[in-house]
């Protein structure tokens, strides 16, 4: 273990002393503030591809129209990192949400007068991709500065983020069949709105920043020289990596072409409503639960992940492939918050924020080729060949990270 692995962080529990463990008046203004800008996230990506098909233009155009979002999101967070470290994640969390507003407003008045020219949806596509990862490195390192059991925030954090999973693209469907999707920004646009308030309205104390007078570069080259020397953190990006890129990534599109034609669509959007579920019992497990090697406990249940790939190829029913999501969307939910509260009171405060950048860039940079490959592997092996695989590849990453002795043995902080 290096000496960084053993210096006590600076930065977590102790910056929210009074009040209650969760829901100080800091944490009840962020909770409204989280809740709010995810709701808005997650009505995009339904919003956008309904009303460019209902406009007429064609799935290549959805494509590129979400691919401009996630694209600067995937090569900016890293500077968004660096940036919230240097100017507070609040103030990149508020400018982030209001450059939102503003994008989402623009697109209302796109699809109200009829979008014409498709530059300019995707140009305002790519500033809200910008804009979230600007506020994605803020998002974790404001947890343990408003609640003092941060792994009880990150669990009622994360309950909230499964129901707006369910109920932002539910809602965005129903305005977009009821009325114009303009009126889907709209809203939208209020949820940020409401967001950049909760924001503006915490009160929270000092917060370690890095020395003033150094570069950009710099401050990127360090972050990386942090992350790089805690083995818990990069051992488990890389073993991640590896998750996503053979489980993660060809589950959800391989799952689907086995299942639609069978059962149809209905019935696949109630499994999926089955994970939600587990998430949120996965985030209610966490708020309770404070095992003392946090990273071990979530690995343990990350072994319910290859439950649901193999009850499809051994051709469960549906009843039985739901039970199987919600124990998936438990483990899998109670391993994230377990993640999540490790690095936000491990980690030193002044580099927090960039080492959740590298975190995130880590953890998603391997989804889309994943993703890309689950099609091609299925015609080539057949699909219940490619769902082994990936039930196979699950068990070898929680197997990976409990016998990774630095995952393995890292110990929760006292008051966490």
């Amino acid at each position: 273990m290096t000496h960084s692995e053993l210096q006590p962080p600076l930065f977590g529990p102790a910056a929210a002393t009074a009040g209650p463990a969760i829901w100080s008046r800091n944490f009840r203004y962020y909770f409204v503030a989280r809740s709010a800008g995810l709701l808005g996230h997650t009505m995009l990506p339904v919003a956008v591809s309904a009303g460019l098909i209902g406009a007429g233009h064609g799935l290549g155009s959805v494509g590129l129209a979400l691919a401009f979002m996630t694209t600067p999101f995937a090569g900016l967070v890293l500077f968004g990192g660096v940036l919230a470290d240097r100017f507070t994640a609040r103030r990149m969390m508020i400018g982030a949400d209001l450059t939102n507003l503003v994008t989402r407003a623009l697109m209302a008045l796109l699809f109200f007068q009829g979008i014409e020219r498709l530059w300019q949806l995707y140009a305002l596509m790519a500033a809200a991709g910008a804009a979230a990862a600007m506020f994605q490195p803020g998002a974790a390192s404001t947890v343990p500065l408003v609640a003092r059991d941060v792994q009880g925030a990150n669990g009622v954090l994360r309950t909230s983020e499964a129901l707006t999973a369910l109920l932002g693209p539910a809602l965005a469907g129903l305005l977009v069949g009821a009325a114009a999707t303009g009126w889907v920004m709209v809203i939208a646009a209020v949820t940020y709105g409401i967001s950049a308030c909760g924001l503006f309205a915490l009160r929270l104390g000092p917060v370690a920043a890095p020395p003033p007078g150094d570069s950009l570069w710099r401050n990127l080259a360090i972050g990386w020289r942090e992350f790089r020397s805690r083995r818990w953190l990069w051992g488990t990006i890389v073993i991640w990596m590896f998750y996503t890129m053979f489980s993660t990534g060809p589950l959800l599109p391989v799952a689907a072409g086995v299942l639609v034609p069978v059962y149809g669509s209905a019935l696949f959007g109630l499994l999926s409503c089955a994970f939600a579920v587990g998430t949120v019992c996965g985030g209610l497990l966490a708020i309770r639960l404070k095992p003392r090697r946090p990273l071990a406990a979530g690995a343990v249940a990350l072994l319910a992940f290859p439950l649901y790939p193999l009850g499809i190829v051994l051709g469960w029913h549906v009843p039985v492939l739901a039970v199987a999501q919600v124990l998936v969307g438990t483990g899998v939910t109670f391993w994230g918050v377990m993640w999540a509260t490790s690095v936000q009171t491990q980690v030193p405060g002044e580099v927090l924020n960039r080492i959740h950048a590298y975190e995130v860039a880590g953890s998603v940079c391997m989804l889309p080729i994943g993703s890309a490959l689950a099609g091609p592997a299925a015609e080539a092996f057949g699909p219940s060949t490619v769902l082994t695989a990936v039930a196979l590849a699950a068990l070898l990453v929680a197997s990976a990270l409990l016998l990774s002795r630095p995952i393995r043995e890292l110990r929760r902080v006292p008051g966490t």
